[in-house]
């Protein structure tokens, strides 16, 4: 299973934890602790190599989808704004894969780091939590579409590996959050939504909307 390279500094720190709980157990009165230590830090390093977990996927071919850019569940699927643009908001809980994939292939036209609250990813409150966002120009399509990586209670971290000028293919990676948090994807009128909420889906495998023409 391939880890994201982020991953590995977190996960060495649990190999270190486990180390130095095995040499601190070989110490008379420090039995007890040391063994607790060296659990301690196996667990810690187990659980960051299965959330960093970056599995590989073929990229989509079909240029009429438009693809989730996370794992996990459909929170809302509604409008948030003037005009007729959609915003679909989809939850990561700890247990999903937390790489980010490009919607549909485009160019990356801006993008921007908002600073802002940790309320729990799930809840409305969510929508004003620090947070990445990029407007990405679909390849052929005259519009843009707003992808967005948000913190959450305990996701602190973001980080996106792409900026103005990049262009991204459908599917492919372009960035992470680090535990629980939430994607969302605002689209504009003339597509088709196809999920709703309580859907479960994957980052550029499931088809959240489509063009209509």
């Amino acid at each position: 299973m391939r880890i994201a390279k982020v991953g590995w500094f977190i996960i060495a720190r649990g190999v270190i934890g486990a180390a130095a709980g095995f040499l601190l157990s070989r110490f008379p009165g420090f039995h007890l602790g040391g063994y607790v230590l060296m659990v301690l830090g196996v667990a810690f390093a187990l659980f960051a190599a299965y959330f960093f977990r970056d599995p590989e996927r073929p990229l989509p071919q079909d240029p009429l989808k438009i693809y989730s850019p996370g794992d996990g569940r459909v929170l809302s699927v509604e409008k948030e704004g003037p005009g007729d643009a959609i915003t679909i908001r989809i939850f990561l809980s700890i247990f999903n894969v937390h790489i980010q994939r490009a919607p549909c292939t485009g160019t990356v036209k801006d993008a921007q780091y908002f600073h802002g609250g940790f309320r729990a990813a799930m809840a409305k409150e969510a929508r004003q939590n620090e947070r990445c966002v990029i407007h990405l120009a679909p390849e052929g399509r005259d519009c843009v579409l707003v992808v967005e990586q948000i913190a959450g209670l305990i996701a602190r971290r973001i980080e996106c590996w792409v900026g103005v000028g990049d262009r991204l293919a459908a599917g492919e990676r372009y960035g992470l959050i680090r535990f629980g948090s939430q994607a969302a994807l605002t689209i504009p009128g003339g597509t088709y939504v196809r999920v709703v909420p309580g859907d479960r889906v994957q980052a550029g495998i499931t088809p959240i909307a489509e063009w209509i023409s």
